[in-house]
């Protein structure tokens, strides 16, 4: 990870996050979206955020794992739609601007530390990039999970590729194109999430997974998931897919998709 150097991040716990709560105890670095009511959407200052902890995890070896969750009752609608358009909200976070781009679809796969997402909301979009990312996924049973960029005049590039990483290919481009809500046990039966439980279960499932994975050898995960991220990435792949993202965003569709989402209506497409 090189986005940030461990001086930067040794003193993590000194800076002020304004999207990110961040705690640390008995080896678990636990963060949590903390922009509910944005619904969680991925302002670029959130995922610098995360792109910051995420390297601290990586370059601290008292971490051994790391635990993501979220407030409210959304858990990620995916990326800022107001911020893709170019208007950025204020915010008084002291985490440095990273030393490149953030290619979030990969974030996850290169700190090699077990991940566990803690899904107590409804995620859409840009959000699966958490799901896809973590290692181990435990939801609650009664969310929805949607892809509504094609609806939007967009197309979820980059979640695509982290999908196709946990899920059959078929399913996720029929999710991608169509744009529905999946149902978690469907999401569960696809590979998307590990295990789903009531709300009432999952703070005590999810401590119980730690635990586990706290009688194993930190060194031994670490490079067995380091191989892991070897066997599978594909270096030009994430940003060859931002690249393209940006091109839709910049299309007539991709236009009037935000124009529409924005004044309440339905957008009228011209296939351009």
């Amino acid at each position: 990870m090189k986005l940030y150097t461990p001086e930067q991040t040794k003193k993590i716990h000194s800076h002020t996050f304004a999207y990110l709560e961040v705690s640390e105890e008995e080896h678990v670095l636990k963060l949590t979206l903390d922009r509910a009511g944005k619904k969680n959407a991925l302002h670029p200052q959130m995922v610098n955020e995360i792109a910051f902890a995420l390297h601290y995890a990586h370059f601290e070896k008292d971490i051994w794992i790391i635990e993501v969750g979220a407030k409210g009752d959304i858990f990620c609608a995916g990326a800022d739609l107001k911020a893709m358009a170019g208007i950025i909200e204020e915010h008084n976070s002291s985490v440095p601007l990273p030393n490149g781009e953030i290619l979030i679809g990969e974030l996850f796969n290169k700190v090699y530390k077990p991940t566990i997402a803690k899904i107590t909301g409804d995620v859409y979009a840009g959000g699966f990039f958490f799901l896809a990312g973590c290692n181990i996924v435990v939801a609650q049973d009664d969310l929805k999970f949607g892809l509504p960029e094609v609806k939007r005049g967009l197309y979820p590039f980059q979640v695509m590729a982290a999908l196709l990483k946990v899920m059959p290919e078929r399913k996720v481009v029929d999710w991608c194109i169509r744009g529905y809500n999946l149902p978690v046990n469907e999401a569960k039966e696809y590979g998307l999430v590990t295990e789903a439980v009531p709300r009432s279960e999952i703070n005590e499932r999810v401590e119980k997974i730690i635990e586990e994975l706290k009688q194993n050898s930190p060194s031994a995960i670490r490079m067995g998931l380091e191989s892991y991220d070897h066997i599978k990435s594909s270096a030009s792949e994430h940003k060859y897919l931002f690249d393209m993202l940006t091109k839709t965003i910049s299309s007539n569709d991709g236009r009037e998709g935000l124009k529409a989402f924005r004044e309440k209506r339905k957008p009228i497409w011209t296939g351009e």
